[in-house]
């Protein structure tokens, strides 16, 4: 293949030809001071031969290449002086189409009469570039690229840019050359080529774009879904930024073999399957949302990351946090009936939460050194908290100006690199608010404030009494100078729950507030529609005045879904006592909306984990069964008429749960749906096969089991396949759940997919956390040269080790990871250990008085 470049200052030309010739690398140059040494990053290439032609002048050549392997550098020597002035850098190399889903790799695919194929794909960010071709390969050096692919005549070549030539290769009659625009100015990690068998369907954007979605072959009208939001999402973005997509084109395409879940090249969207394609009768409700959430934060970023570029690493989430918070509203403009905003509570603001009360959290501005140390911050920091600031910054300063400063920011460093400072200069002249100084008390120090609030009345006004200390998993804050934010707070009151009757910035420890004309039965809330970056502990006063608001739905969803999550972390910190909490959940037995009853699930199966290390596990099952029964009940199995697409997901989420926890009618319906669907009588609908596949397997035997991995076998989704490989690990035999953790290494399951089939086994239940512990061990070598220097290897250790709840657990995990060092996911493990040793301090805080709590519910049961 022949891959090119040229930039004002800099030019990359590129030739892969595999048989030999080898890759040939051609970059225009300019030599700033003179010498006879350049360095550049390159890994796992051998360079043949190089040299250096000074324009008008005679070729230079090296003569010697010292690698460093260790920094993916290599040193080029020449004989003689590199005099200041342009000129031409030509290198012959050898690399590798590797295996490691990162850099230039090959990625296996099924063709439809059965053959196993390879599609030639690449996945350069954060710093694999290199592994492709010698590069200088950091965000602020950006070039053009002038790109040309020779390829089998039988392949689809693509790359960032349209074609503009495509001609037979007069070496081999069955090659051709297809050559593409010229790039924009842009970084090396957004660099893309792919050559493989795909279909596609196309459209113009109504800015004319072309916009096409290629799919794996037969399965074109798969990326339908896809093309139509991409299609909204293009124009969308051009108005909201107020600056055109700059490119012709966009191809969005679905890659066999991915780490990520996406990634943004300039032009040329990679995507794994699964956020890719919809087949409109076997994909469910919530992979149609995530493929319009995945589609919408990819194609953000052809703006916010690709045209305006992080400096540095260091700003990442820039890039990650902007577009996560983006994505919602795209989605939102889309598929109003998504509710997609109060979903992002749940998603990604109580998911950041939960990471960032740990010691070893990190600010979302982190200094990065060595590439190991990039992986390492795609995480829920650099994502789910940038974006929970964001939206919280966006509800401060005004849609109006939020928007015009970010046409300023985009305007003026269009084709350049930015900082995190610069985008706030942008935001503060656009709304002459103090942008800089409150946000940098956000991503600037780690962790987040609680907000203690007391309230006295005054004859007619309410007095509220606030101060803030940082938040932390293990309880109160004790140390000295303790950091402080500045905190956007909004105070409601039950004479308008949606509306903010007060809007103040928290810029110190402990502040007074006067509400005017609140009435003493009047209830008084802050953190109207949780879009402040905090958690509120009420007075005990003020708290019983508002829970009332769960039970007649007075209060908001996203509010009421707020206040219980807020209730249930300062549980786990030991604020407060868990059964405090079991009480409020019990509330919510008239709870109509689907994020709701989501959170309060999350947080219902963390404490079921908590608890499977006690003998009274059956116990909080039978609590799960009485909160759900009842909205079990009125849901039904079958969809009834005038239902959408929220009412899909809650039942689903719902039958799931009670299915899970052992509910006899559930099991018996589920039971009975499983084998129609298996005969054929009656096939599951795709909403429904997801907690049917999980009731029947955590209640059934190796029979069911085996009848799960045909029915993976003969999936031609990967939707599917997933869907069975997410609920395998429920299966509680010992036996069976060492044969499930023998497939998540078999060649059946994608190597990407391995994490969830170990992570299921893990969260399955006691007896499969151990067993996916010690296969992790016994098979560490496999899984980390698989997964090594990604983050996928972090994910398969936080699944498989955070749901432990004894302390010697810490220390067995701690020392593991001492003796098979795993450096991009040093971070991951630290945290894992603070969770265990979190869980085992709440299980001996709280597990007696939460048995004694059940035990007498099941004596009395509480009147509904």
């Amino acid at each position: 293949m022949w891959l090119a470049a040229a930039a004002p200052s800099l030019a990359r030309r590129l030739l892969f030809l595999g048989p030999p010739p080898p890759p040939l690398l051609l970059l225009l140059s300019r030599v700033r001071q003179a010498t006879n040494q350049i360095v550049m990053n390159c890994a796992d290439i051998d360079i043949i031969t190089a040299s250096y032609a000074p324009e008008g002048d005679e070729e230079i050549h090296a003569t010697g290449f010292n690698y460093q392997n260790e920094d993916e550098k290599v040193t080029l020597s020449f004989p003689s002086t590199l005099q200041t002035g342009t000129g031409t850098l030509k290198i012959d190399f050898v690399g590798e189409l590797n295996d490691k889903m990162k850099g230039f790799y090959r990625s296996k695919y099924t063709t439809p009469s059965g053959e196993v194929r390879y599609a030639a794909v690449t996945q350069f960010e954060a710093t694999d570039a290199r592994r492709a071709f010698p590069c200088w390969d950091e965000p602020a050096i950006k070039a053009t690229f002038d790109i040309s692919l020779v390829v089998p005549k039988d392949r689809v070549a693509l790359s960032n840019m349209n074609v503009i030539d495509r001609k037979p290769y007069p070496d081999d009659e069955n090659l051709v050359e297809v050559k593409f625009a010229r790039t924009p100015v842009m970084s090396t990690y957004l660099v893309a080529f792919v050559v493989g068998e795909y279909d596609f369907v196309e459209t113009r954007s109504k800015d004319g774009v072309c916009v096409r979605v290629y799919t794996p072959v037969g399965k074109a009208e798969q990326g339908k879904f896809a093309l139509e939001v991409a299609a909204k999402t293009l124009p969308f973005y051009k108005d909201y930024f107020n600056v055109p997509y700059p490119l012709p084109k966009i191809d969005l395409i679905a890659i066999a073999d991915f780490a990520a879940g996406a990634m943004e090249n300039w032009g040329l969207v990679t995507y794994r399957e699964t956020a890719l394609l919809i087949d409109p009768k076997n994909s469910c409700s919530s992979s149609r949302q995530w493929v319009a959430l995945v589609v919408g934060h990819e194609l953000a970023h052809q703006w916010f990351g690709n045209l305006v570029t992080m400096e540095w690493w260091t700003h990442l989430w820039l890039n990650e946090g902007f577009a996560s918070w983006i994505e919602y509203l795209c989605v939102d403009h889309c598929f109003p009936e998504y509710d997609i905003w109060t979903q992002f509570v749940s998603a990604d603001y109580t998911r950041a939460q939960e990471l960032d009360a740990l010691d070893n959290s990190h600010p979302i501005e982190v200094s990065v050194g060595h590439p190991s140390e990039v992986d390492e911050i795609f995480d829920a920091i650099s994502y789910s908290k940038g974006a929970s600031v964001i939206r919280m910054l966006h509800d401060y300063i005004g849609d109006k100006d939020f928007k015009k400063g970010m046409n300023m920011y985009l305007t003026k460093f269009q084709q350049k690199n930015a900082a995190t400072e610069d985008l706030w200069e942008s935001l503060e002249n656009a709304s002459g608010k103090p942008i800089a100084a409150v946000m940098n008390t956000w991503t600037k120090q780690m962790g987040f404030p609680l907000i203690y609030v007391e309230a006295e009345q005054v004859e007619d006004d309410r007095l509220l009494k606030l101060s803030q200390k940082k938040f932390c998993a293990s309880g109160p804050y004790v140390g000295e100078d303790c950091p402080q934010w500045m905190v956007p707070i909004t105070i409601s009151t039950s004479e308008d729950p949606n509306l903010a009757k007060l809007k103040i910035l928290m810029d110190k420890p402990e502040m007074n507030v006067v509400l005017k004309n609140v009435k003493s039965d009047q209830w008084v809330k802050l953190n109207l529609g949780t879009v402040g970056f905090y958690r509120t502990q009420y007075s005990s006063a003020m708290l019983e005045s508002l829970l009332p608001g769960i039970r007649d739905l007075s209060l908001p969803p996203v509010d009421r879904l707020g206040l219980q999550n807020d209730l249930f972390s300062l549980a786990r910190a030991g604020i407060i006592s868990t059964v405090e909490v079991l009480k409020v959940m019990e509330a919510f037995v008239n709870e109509p909306n689907y994020t709701v009853w989501s959170d309060l699930s999350c947080n219902l199966g963390i404490l079921s984990t908590l608890l499977s290390h006690t003998d009274f596990y059956e116990e909080i099952q039978e609590f799960v069964k009485d909160v759900f029964s009842p909205i079990g009940e009125r849901l039904g199995w079958d969809p009834k008429p005038g239902e959408g697409h929220l009412d899909a997901l809650l039942r689903g989420l719902v039958l799931g749960k009670l299915g899970k926890a052992g509910h006899k009618a559930t099991l018996d319906e589920a039971r009975r749906r499983f084998k129609d669907h298996v005969e054929g009588k009656q096939i599951l609908s795709a909403d429904l096969r997801s907690p049917v596949y999980l009731t029947v397997l955590k209640h059934g035997d190796g029979t069911t089991l085996d009848i799960m991995l045909k029915l993976h076998k003969q999936a031609d989704m990967q939707e599917e396949k997933n869907r069975i490989e997410r609920v395998l690990g429920a299966t509680l035999l010992p036996e069976l759940i060492q044969k499930v953790l023998t497939f998540a290494l078999s060649e059946e399951v994608r190597p990407q997919d391995t994490v969830s089939v170990i992570g299921g086994v893990a969260g399955g239940s006691k007896h499969g956390r151990k067993a996916a512990w010690k296969f992790i061990k016994d098979n560490w070598e496999e899984l980390y040269n698989r997964y090594q220097g990604g983050f996928l290897i972090s994910r398969l250790i936080k699944l498989s080790v955070e749901g432990f709840a004894i302390d010697k657990m810490a220390g067995e995990v701690k020392a593991f990871f001492e003796s098979h060092p795993a450096p991009s996911a040093e971070r991951t493990i630290q945290q894992c250990c603070e969770n265990i040793l979190l869980n085992a301090a709440w299980l001996k805080r709280d597990a007696e008085s939460i048995h004694q709590y059940l035990l007498q519910r099941k004596a009395s049961p509480p009147a509904v």
